[in-house]
């Protein structure tokens, strides 16, 4: 399920060479989860980039994230999978992107992939992009 724009394939992703870059995004993806995991739907809306913002409202949002999480349940784990650094993405203006994708283990959903776009806005990485499957 997209909830952001932003998180089609990603022709020109490549593996991240700078490890402080992906560091920073990934933490900042993981605080930014961590509300998700919470039910604190509107911080991580609060939390979000302009794009994610742009693409659709806090309400929208909320809706949204709780159809395809409390269905889940609880998270029970949650390990980064694989980071990528991408200098633009389809129909997204040109900046520093990082995709970042965790296997995550939920009560009722031992398996699932969270796919989470960060973009750097300003020197601070934020959400643009959600996806689970």
């Amino acid at each position: 399920m997209i909830f952001a724009a932003f998180m089609g394939s990603c022709g020109n992703a490549r593996a991240v060479s700078d490890s402080e870059a992906a560091n920073s995004a990934v933490s900042a993806a993981e605080t930014w989860l961590k509300l998700i995991d919470e039910g604190k739907y509107g911080d991580s809306y609060t939390g979000a980039g302009e794009l994610f913002k742009n693409y659709m409202s806090e309400k929208e949002w909320g809706r949204n994230v709780y159809a395809v999480r409390n269905p889940l349940g609880k998270i029970i784990s949650r390990s980064k999978l694989s980071v990528e650094l991408a200098r633009g993405l389809p129909g997204a203006p040109d900046g520093k992107y990082v995709l970042i994708q965790f296997r995550s283990s939920f009560e009722k959903k031992m398996e699932a992939v969270e796919t989470v776009t960060m973009a750097d806005e300003r020197g601070q990485w934020r959400a643009v992009g959600y996806f689970i499957n």
